[in-house]
């Protein structure tokens, strides 16, 4: 860098920066959309004091004026809080000092961010250390969410995840960038009954409650429309007349894809696509080993035979993580239904891990800034995106329910010594969220199921349809509410 008594390194035009802007839908319609401006940090040496500032210019467009009295926040590019400023009357932010200085350096950049507020939008942007400035504007998203994506943490309660002592990004980061639901539950106990019912609506039995030890066929009814369309038996793999959301997506012509962190690491452990045990055999895969901490409970694809029986079509859909980052580059490689499940390290399962790493909530607090800066960078999630991040379950001693849930037909207790799993909070972030928003309204995962539906146009599944369930509505879309499409 070179150095002067003003140093303004934008006007080089080398500039490699990445433009972001998050805002809501012309929907809202007393909503000005906004453009923010980050120039590259300015070093001001004089002859008593050295100054290291990022700089951020805030205006209204349409017609175009600066808006003063704003915050602007300053962070890393993974979401690290750097220092926030309030806008002078020429819609100018800035703020920094050394340590920020060497934080931006280290991570090649920063993005300043306006909130929005009740009569503008928010909007977003990538600063880089040299180069041109660069804007962004909070252009109106579609009308309507075409691309979701869910990522499973594990077995924590709201207290100890979204709130303090818990680490800074969990606790502060994450929920200050959407909504932050303090009222969402789990729905049983342990894991691997929620995961399959975040995708088919299907509720606890015996064995699901187990963490199916043994991959052994469900043995039962299909579907009875008088019990909300909830299979009666027990057992782990559905057969192909119980449906779940994929059933769905595959029928209307969406696509969709699993993404199950270390999964095949070990080749003859499970299979790098699709990996599950052999039916009638003891799952191997429900300890982890230093090489490998993929868990087939926490990937609910793999309890439908209607996914798993095509060979082919599950080894396509159903992957490790390492693809992720590729098929995000573009909106037409980005599936509609994106479902994640990280290793049992940085889900926070195991602490310690086997290969390790401290695990809990360290872990997940390493692991889930830069999958979440994945996601919201990409293309899709820029232009119609949500994305949802819980746990499967709160404490094993919380076994709290919401939303009208009862005993079902194939156990009498969800939650083994309650009706649920317990209160574990979500935070979802998207276009259509005003950043900082909170909700008290009760939900839980057969509520993101039905909201899922609600948004891809499909119809409710098992108890996702019952009738005292709600989907996400405007206390989480504080932006703009997104339009459903017809169901089919």
């Amino acid at each position: 860098m070179n150095i002067s008594s003003v140093v303004r390194p934008w006007a080089a035009g080398l500039g490699v920066v990445c433009a972001i802007g998050f805002s809501g839908n012309s929907v809202a319609a007393t909503k000005r959309a906004t453009s923010i401006s980050a120039h590259p940090e300015i070093l001001e040496i004089t002859p008593t004091h050295v100054h290291l500032r990022m700089k951020a210019n805030l205006n209204a467009t349409n017609p175009t004026q600066p808006l003063a009295g704003r915050t602007v926040s300053f962070s890393a590019p993974k979401g690290v809080p750097l220092c926030a400023a309030v806008t002078d009357a020429t819609g100018t932010a800035a703020c920094g000092n050394v340590l920020t200085f060497l934080r931006t350096t280290l991570n090649l950049g920063y993005v300043a961010s306006f909130a929005g507020d009740a009569a503008d939008l928010p909007s977003s942007v990538s600063g880089g250390l040299i180069g041109n400035a660069v804007t962004a504007t909070s252009a109106p998203p579609s009308a309507t969410i075409g691309h979701v994506f869910v990522v499973i943490l594990e077995n924590e309660s709201y207290a100890s995840s979204f709130q303090p002592p818990s680490p800074t990004y969990l606790s502060s980061t994450l929920p200050a960038q959407g909504a932050l639901l303090t009222s969402y539950y789990g729905i049983g106990h342990v894991s691997n009954d929620n995961y399959i019912a975040m995708v088919s609506g299907q509720g606890p039995n015996a064995l699901t409650q187990s963490d199916c030890i043994a991959f052994v066929n469900f043995v039962g009814s299909g579907p009875i429309a008088a019990l909300d369309n909830q299979a009666v038996g027990q057992g782990c793999v559905y057969p192909a007349n119980v449906p779940n959301v994929t059933d769905q997506l595959r029928a209307k012509g969406l696509t969709w894809k699993a993404y199950m962190e270390d999964m095949g690491n070990t080749p003859s452990r499970e299979s790098a696509t699709c990996g599950h045990p052999a039916l009638n055999s003891q799952d191997g895969t429900q300890s982890a080993t230093a090489q490998d901490s993929y868990a087939t409970r926490h990937n609910p694809f793999a309890y439908f035979h209607s996914i798993i029986d095509d060979a082919a079509y599950c080894n396509q859909h159903v992957v490790n993580l390492s693809p992720l980052q590729s098929d995000l580059a573009s909106i037409a490689t980005t599936p509609n239904f994106v479902f994640i499940s990280p290793s049992l390290c940085h889900d926070g399962h195991d602490a310690p891990c086997a290969n390790g790493e401290p695990g809990g909530l360290t872990s997940i607090n390493t692991f889930l800034p830069g999958l979440v800066h994945t996601i919201v960078s990409s293309p899709a999630f820029q232009q119609d995106g949500l994305l949802i991040v819980t746990f499967d379950e709160g404490a094993v001693t919380d076994a709290s329910a919401c939303c009208g849930e009862t005993a079902g037909p194939n156990s009498p207790l969800p939650g083994i010594t309650g009706l649920g799993g317990g209160l574990t909070g979500a935070v979802l972030l998207s276009p259509f969220i005003t950043p900082g928003t909170v909700s008290s309204t009760a939900y839980n995962h057969y509520s993101m199921l039905r909201s899922i539906e609600d948004l891809l146009g499909l119809r409710y599944l098992g108890y996702a349809g019952a009738s005292a369930q709600a989907s996400f509505g405007p206390d989480v879309f504080t932006a703009a509410m997104p339009q459903f499409p017809p169901k089919n």
